[in-house]
Formats: C-alpha cells, structure tokens, sequence
C-alpha cells in the first residue's frame, strides 16, 4: 500500500526501539540497567491517585470539553501566580492530552504547506516529525557548549528566511538538560517578533532544575506559546495529560482542531491532576527533584572517570548529554556493546539530529543510585577491558 510522502521525512523514535531491545534481554534473564528512558522511575504521587480513585467512585467517567475542565485550567494558572509570579488568564490554557497532543496542536494551526520552522539540533526528536507532519519544513539549528546547547538570537536571524514562520525552543532541552538565560529568551523573542514570527517554548522539564528555578517565558511576554505537561515534574507520564498557553486568538483554532483530533483530554486524568498542585503533592515533587540533582551529581563525574567528555552541566530535566571521546569511533556500536556486554542501555545520539549524533549519547538518570553506580561499574569493566 502507497504510503504518504510525509511518511518519508518521519523516522523512527530509535530510543523505543533500543527499550524494545533492552526489554527483550530481560525476557531472557538479563538484568539491565535502564539508563535510555526518560521517564521518571518514581510513582504517580499518592495523593493524585487518591483523588483519581474518588473520581472514579462515583462513576460518572464521560467527555469533558476539548479544552478541558474549568477547574483544571483555573488551578494551572493559579500555579503560574503562586510558582512565577505571573497572572495567566485560565481562558488562554488549554488541556491536553500529553504535551505532545499540545505540539501537534499548536503546529496544526500555525503550520501552512512549505512553511520553515528552526528547531535546534540537538533537540527533542519529535519536533521535527511534527512539523513534517503538519506538511512543513523543520530547519535544524546546529548547538554545541560553546552556547550551552541552546540558540543565539544572532544564530536564529542568520538562520531566518523568507519562508521562516517560527522557532521552537525547549527550557530545560532534551537531550542536553540545559536552560535558556532569561536575557537571551527575551532577545530571541525579540528576534522572532521583529520577523513577524512566533515562538513556541516548551516548558516540559519546567520543576526538574537544579540549583535554581526556572522562568517561564510567559513572564517575556503573553503572544509567546509555552508547552508544560503533569508527565516529569508531576510524575505522571502514564496519565497522558499536558497544557498549553496560547494568545486569545488562537483559543477556538486549537479547541475546534482539538475536538476534531481526541475529543476531549483523559477525563479521569484530569480530575486526578487537580491534586497535583495541593501542597501535600507538590512536597513529593520537590524530594524528588532533590533526588535527580542527587543523581546528577554522581553519574556526572562517573561517566566523565570513564572517558565520556561532558562540556556543559545540565540545570534541568534528567539527562547528560555526553561525547564519546575515544571510546568508540561511533555511537550506535558504543550503544549496542554497552546493552548487550555491560547490561546497560542508554541511547545513541542519532535520534536527535543531525550535529555529530555518531559522537554523542544520552544517559538519563531516571533511575535509583545504587543502579546508576551498578552501571557506571559494568560500563567500567568493559570499557577497561576487565
């Protein structure tokens, strides 16, 4: 059967695919530390799952609206006022299902046929593919260090051409964990304003920092479009809940492509989400967030002690982007003789562009210590020879 010819410009997610093969080695007695899934290892908070089984006590489980229930959006942008400082109209938030449901939204409706939009490189793999879905072109913006993995306005107006509509950012970045100053994101929107663009900001890892609390970049300005999910902070990835923040203008675009799409978020899940924000559940959140800076700061110098070469800290998310130095000539057979000799997986860097992914991989640390130390002491022994 002839496929689409989008279909050609979408590969694969190769990190599901590497968790397929990690999980098959378990199912033949391997034990395997999971250093490739960035998914946090810790339960949905208990309080969420109480207020979820209360819900679906009284048994009226049915469609909300497509922009989700009033309650919800009231209590995200009371979070906005008591985390930020920032006052969000709740008619401007709208809820979704995942914040991948928020990116296919936000593009569905901005995207024309033939339309340019800069994405960095490195940079999460599906932004690219949802632009191509949309029937647009994503123009990869190469990063390195030297800006900590994350663009310049200098980089983004050099990068703009006629066909350019817009710039997609994330803050903290997968797969580099690395945030964007507040000065440089008010000067990349100034950029992409000038150019009579639009910025898309996601906000995903917003809550995993270290050492600091991050800024929305709501606070920039409110024609800016900010993406955020209850799945990494929250701890809640099953649930497939997220938000969004869009200008007044583009409310009805995104709730009429929303209806026509999924109809409606999770229903349960909204209603269990509305304990995310209560003080009990954000207590938990912020132990766990001292537990990945805790983590981060043992796989760190691990990997450096084993000839990886880390040239930029990560502040967020949970994730070390990390060279492979003269460890292996590439990282797709770095990757699989870690999996299949050392038990340990961790992913290559060809899901997340085209800058040297062959010398780069992503080790996420959504999982215990003790397992963290168990596979920095296998990759040593192989590494070593031993």
């Amino acid at each position: 059967m002839k496929q689409a010819a989008r279909m050609e410009g979408i590969a694969p997610f190769h990190v599901m695919e590497l968790m397929n093969q990690a999980q098959a080695l378990e199912a033949q007695g391997r034990d395997i530390v999971h250093m490739e899934v960035g998914e946090p290892d810790f339960p949905t908070p208990q309080p969420v799952i109480d207020a979820a089984q209360r819900f679906l006590a009284g048994g009226h489980v049915h469609y909300t609206a497509a922009l989700g229930i009033v309650q919800l959006r009231e209590a995200i942008a009371g979070f906005y006022a008591s985390r930020y400082g920032v006052s969000v109209d709740p008619a401007r938030i709208v809820v979704t299902a995942g914040a991948s449901a928020a990116l296919l939204l936000a593009l569905g409706v901005l995207v024309t046929p033939g339309d340019e939009w800069l994405l960095t490189d490195p940079g999460y793999p599906c932004n690219r593919h949802f632009v191509r879905f949309c029937e647009g072109v994503p123009r990869p913006l190469p990063v390195t260090a030297a800006t900590n993995f994350q663009p310049t306005a200098a980089q983004v107006g050099a990068g703009w051409t006629a066909r350019t509509r817009g710039l997609l950012v994330a803050s903290p970045a997968n797969p580099t964990g690395t945030l964007i100053d507040p000065a440089e994101l008010a000067a990349l929107w100034q950029t992409v304003r000038e150019r009579g663009g639009t910025l898309i900001v996601d906000e995903i890892y917003h809550g995993l920092t270290y050492g600091l609390d991050a800024r929305t970049a709501l606070e920039v300005s409110d024609d800016i479009i900010v993406i955020n999910s209850f799945s990494k902070y929250f701890g809640m990835t099953g649930w497939r809940l997220g938000w969004l923040v869009v200008p007044p203008d583009l409310v009805r675009a995104i709730e009429k492509l929303a209806q026509n799409l999924y109809i409606a978020p999770s229903t349960v899940a909204q209603h269990a989400a509305l304990a995310a924000f209560t003080p009990e559940t954000l207590a938990i959140c912020e132990a766990r967030r001292q537990e990945f800076r805790a983590r981060r700061d043992l796989l760190l110098p691990g990997l450096r002690a084993l000839g990886f070469e880390i040239m930029t800290e990560p502040q967020g998310a949970f994730y070390l982007y990390a060279g492979i130095g003269e460890l292996a000539k590439e990282s797709d057979s770095l990757a699989k003789r870690l999996l299949e000799d050392a038990g340990v997986a961790a992913t290559p860097g060809r899901d997340f562009g085209d800058n040297t992914p062959d010398r780069h991989m992503r080790f996420a640390y959504t999982t215990s210590a003790e397992r963290l130390l168990l596979g920095l002491e296998r990759m040593s022994r192989l590494l070593s020879g031993k």
